[in-house]
């Protein structure tokens, strides 16, 4: 299978051509959550071009990064799953998300949110430190996304759907970047409706304590002296 290269002797750049392409980190995205059929990724990422997605599929196969299996009966259906090396990309893809969620800005009219995606931005928020010895669970809903989260002694476990039992439910919208991101102070954000709690709210400030994101670098306008 061709495919373009860079002529460089260069990890990155010989990554970029396994990956690269426009929708494969899309494709990886989604089977960092778990296997899924082609009509599952079809519906996870709607604006892909069927014919883009079956040739992405196939890069990805050709690159090893993706493999297809068959289901045990009766189900029988093909799905789609990471390699061994291609779940190996998911400290780049987490690392690439908490860097975009900087200047993610909020949504524009046509921009999508789906579960897939909210669940790998929680994974890839998540930080271990501070829930070491803590027991807490979170449902949050971004419009018509539902996640929840359960958070035991450092471990991290993100689903899709409702969690009746969860200590605290958040529903938000354009507001959680600027929150995760410390921007939008929480009890500003409560008290101006941008976020609405079920539960107790000094459960939002732990909340942002287990998933963060560091601010923007401010750009200092500043030029590196290369004379010295």
């Amino acid at each position: 299978m061709s495919k373009r290269a860079y002529g460089q002797f260069c990890g990155l750049a010989h990554a970029l051509e396994l990956v690269g392409e426009r929708w494969a980190l899309l494709i990886v995205r989604d089977l960092l959550v778990g296997p899924k059929r082609f009509t599952d990724l079809r519906r996870g990422l709607p604006r892909i071009p069927t014919n883009v997605l079956a040739t992405r599929l196939k890069e990805l196969e050709h690159a090893a990064v993706v493999r297809r299996r068959v289901l045990p009966r009766p189900a029988g259906s093909v799905v789609y799953e990471l390699t061994e090396h291609g779940a190996g990309l998911e400290p780049a893809v987490f690392a690439l998300g908490r860097w975009g969620i900087q200047t993610l800005g909020e949504p524009g009219p046509g921009d999508l949110l789906t579960v897939d995606s909210l669940i790998i931005a929680l994974r890839a928020m998540f930080d271990p430190e501070p829930a070491r010895g803590l027991r807490v669970s979170y449902q949050l809903r971004m419009g018509e996304v539902v996640v929840h989260a359960l958070i035991d002694d450092g471990a991290l476990e993100v689903g899709r759907g409702e969690l009746a039992t969860a200590d605290l439910g958040i529903e938000t919208s354009a507001a959680m970047p600027r929150l995760l991101t410390g921007e939008l102070d929480p009890a500003t954000a409560v008290a101006e409706g941008v976020v609405r709690l079920t539960g107790p709210t000094d459960l939002l400030a732990r909340f942002l304590e287990l998933f963060h994101i560091p601010p923007t670098p401010k750009d200092t306008g500043a030029t590196a002296d290369l004379s010295r």
